[in-house]
């Protein structure tokens, strides 16, 4: 645990932190919330290139099979780092952490703190806690205790931002353990909600993404069927608001009156992920999907109907228990009908603690393979086929930051096409920022990006991109010197400040 000569650390040297996140979307929207929090108390974010940090925080996923594994090889190789350090204090959250509990202190004793999916809150008083009492502080709340978004936040991009308006999952897929960990669906009022949009405009956001673990479930919690068509109507109506994007949906819930809401609001991009799981009716019956392949290309005709130039995106798991070839070839019919422009694809590893684990018929390891290897190339090929009708098409790009790997290297620059294909774009003449606007036209499609070698038509300064630039010339906020501890020993933590106003599906 913590030696004693941390009680002497000298409060105006900051302590510095690293989070390191694993899963889905809504880790990564908790690991922001964890970034403020921390913040909010004091610490100040290690620099990438330092040999540690003073805290470091694991935000966990329990969906892969090995996400133990890996994450006690990471603990472990951070064991002599700890020694070495006095004062130096770890933490374990998320899935994992809700799921395995005190598991994590015995197998790993020289972590400090274990934390929830319902509490993430707490992480600064449980660190404080652990530092003065000099032992393991587990904390596993059993139902959430704040929405993240109620939560100070730190967020990665000054022109892009996540909005949670729900959390948990009310389905129950039996290859899924996120409903166990996450608990049943909660949503935020919209007021709430679009209280938390309009602020994040007014700091200079202009793409928002509307985040649950259904998303489109919405309303089923505070009793109104078509909440979530009018919560994408209501943000269409947001001035300064460019794009508005959500994720991810699930077909059961997936209305007409959401793909109206959608064409029919201008800033509700023309893209859509809707997560396919299987092709196989019997499959999805064993998966226990509410929908069948017909009701799924249904949606996805209904949807290009409505918007011809949607991009759709999908998850697929291979070789789920009991998958026969059949099965596999009715797969590979809905994606060839689906034509996605992009498919996030998995092969089938058992999840502790969810029915599939325990089901007969368990594929073998190169029978799973080879169907993944069939799946992808198929995919490819749509994919290229896909991207190959953007070329000749002029394009407003929203400039982005650190998306293409290569730009140094080949002097472009890189960005996201409305329907989030991402563009790499000659770099124009005059200065340009993330958040900002440039017209392309696409000259060249490969098959997961598109290329507008020409000069660029026009940039469009904005008020994105003036965030951008501030926060990047702003001096570092001189840190607030004290952690957010504890009066004494057991008191109650201070209640946090409102900020300023999943792959499972």
């Amino acid at each position: 645990m913590t030696s004693s000569s941390d009680r002497s650390h000298d409060v105006r040297s900051p302590k510095t932190y690293a989070i390191r996140t694993y899963g889905c979307q809504m880790n990564v929207h908790d690991s922001e919330r964890l970034s403020g929090l921390l913040e909010d108390a004091g610490y100040v974010r290690a620099p990438k290139d330092a040999d540690g940090a003073d805290v470091v925080v694991f935000n966990t996923c329990a969906v892969r099979e090995n996400a133990d594994n890996r994450l006690y090889g990471n603990l472990g190789q951070l064991a002599p780092q700890k020694a070495a350090r006095p004062g130096m204090q770890i933490a374990v959250g998320g899935c994992l952490a809700q799921k395995d509990r005190d598991t994590i202190v015995k197998k790993a004793p020289w972590v400090d703190v274990v934390f929830g999916t319902h509490n993430i809150g707490k992480l600064p008083v449980l660190l404080e806690r652990a530092r003065i009492q000099e032992e393991a502080q587990v904390e596993i709340a059993e139902s959430l205790e704040a929405f993240p978004s109620t939560l100070p936040t730190r967020r990665e991009s000054a022109y892009a931002a996540w909005v949670s308006i729900s959390v948990g999952c009310n389905n129950t897929c039996t290859f899924c353990i996120v409903p166990a960990l996450r608990g049943k669906e909660k949503d935020r009022r919209p007021g709430d909600i679009l209280a938390e949009v309009e602020a994040l405009v007014a700091e200079g956001v202009s793409e928002i993404t509307l985040l649950g673990q259904n998303v489109n479930a919405y309303g089923s919690d505070i009793g109104d069927r078509e909440a979530f068509s009018k919560l994408l109507r209501a943000c269409g109506k947001i001035e300064g608001l460019e794009r508005v994007r959500f994720t991810s949906p699930h077909p059961r819930d997936f209305t007409d009156d959401v793909i109206a809401a959608m064409a029919e609001t201008p800033n509700v991009m023309p893209q859509l992920h809707m997560p396919l799981q299987s092709g196989s009716d019997r499959v999805l019956k064993a998966m226990r999907r509410s929908y069948r392949q017909e009701r799924f290309l249904g949606i996805i005709e209904k949807v290009r109907a409505a918007m011809p130039d949607a991009a759709i995106s999908t998850d697929i798991i291979v070789g789920f228990p009991g998958e026969t070839e059949e099965d596999f070839e009715q797969t590979l019919h809905t994606v060839r009908e689906s034509r996605f422009a992009q498919a996030f694809t998995f092969q089938y590893s058992k999840r502790p603690g969810t029915p599939a684990a325990d089901m007969e018929d368990q594929i073998p390891k190169a029978v799973v393979q080879e169907r993944y290897e069939r799946l992808v190339a198929l995919q490819e090929e749509i994919s290229w086929e896909e991207n190959k009708k953007q070329v000749g098409r002029t394009l407003e790009v929203m400039v982005a930051e650190g998306e293409g790997r290569k730009d140094d290297a080949t002097h472009r620059l890189s960005g996201r096409a409305p329907d989030n294909r991402l563009v790499h774009f000659t770099r124009p003449e005059e200065p340009v920022r993330p958040g900002d606007m440039v017209t392309v036209d696409i000259t060249y499609a490969a098959p997961h990006h598109l290329l507008a070698e020409g000069p660029v038509r026009s940039v469009r300064r904005t008020r994105a991109g003036d965030a951008w630039e501030k926060r990047n010339a702003a001096p570092e906020e001189k840190p607030k010197g004290v952690l957010l501890g504890l009066p004494t020993i057991g008191a109650p933590a201070p209640a946090p400040a409102p900020a300023a106003g999943c792959g499972c599906d």
